[in-house]
């Protein structure tokens, strides 16, 4: 598959956690269109990574760019117009259990919209219904499976139509159908609106299903020490750690 452009520059970025450091000068880039999966084992700095490309952690130094926009330095209006470029789905999904699926994914709207209330209503409908819960609109989080609180935490993140979509473990928790489900819902939303995801995960089957491409982190260096087509990693990475980490996680998944 072919992309236009580059979406989202990392550029020598160092990330810290007061005197220990966690990743260090990490540059890649993240290319329109494609799923982009981050991985490596525990403690390696997956979610701490996803953080900081979506400003929610400073890093020590270095950039995380979206376009040609730095997520570390904008302010104001410029900010605002940053976010509004991307949408995040949190491990646990971080519905609101006080709210029904609607409410849920009418939030985004409400906070950065002027859309009357019949308007956003029919987005938050449009937006379930992309995902499978047209039916499940009234329910709360608490009446639905895991798997339909990540579907609905997917839409919520789509309310605003972002050009890309962050995800932070979406498997995690799923039973083995129901995280295939979702890994075709990821390629459907994908393939059909040109989404951009960024995806942390350790789960191999969808990290073999989904990705177009991955880079894997280390928590030995702090670095990131493999990039490209996981299959290719598996068979042929010249750093056998990493020919053994894709194949010993193969084996266990199988």
């Amino acid at each position: 598959m072919e992309y236009d452009d580059v979406i989202i520059r990392v550029e020598e970025m160092t990330a810290r956690y007061g005197e220990r450091l966690v990743l260090d000068a990490l540059s890649f880039e993240v290319r329109r269109g494609e799923i982009f999966v981050i991985l490596g084992g525990s403690g390696c700095g997956k979610s701490t990574l996803l953080k900081h490309m979506i400003g929610l952690y400073r890093p020590y130094s270095g950039d995380v760019k979206i376009g040609d926009v730095s997520v570390v330095h904008a302010e104001g209006e410029e900010r605002d117009r940053l976010i509004r470029r991307f949408g995040v789905m949190y491990q646990s999904g971080a519905l609101f259990g006080s709210m029904n699926l609607l409410e849920n994914v009418c939030l985004p709207l409400e906070e950065f919209s002027d859309l009357p209330r019949p308007a956003r209503e029919l987005i938050a409908r449009m937006k379930l219904g992309l995902v499978g819960l047209a039916d499940f609109t009234r329910h709360m989080p608490s009446e639905i499976s895991g798997g339909m609180k990540k579907r609905a935490a997917i839409a919520r993140a789509m309310a605003l139509d972002p050009e890309i979509l962050f995800l932070d473990e979406p498997s995690a928790g799923l039973d083995p159908v129901t995280a295939d489900e979702l890994d075709d819902l990821i390629i459907r939303l994908s393939r059909s609106l040109g989404i951009t995801f960024v995806v942390v995960t350790h789960e191999l089957p969808s990290i073999y299903k989904i990705a177009d491409r991955v880079i894997m982190l280390d928590a030995r260096t702090k670095k990131m020490i493999a990039e490209g087509d996981p299959a290719t990693l598996r068979d042929s990475h010249p750093d056998e750690w990493v020919r053994n980490f894709f194949n010993r996680k193969a084996s266990a998944s199988e």
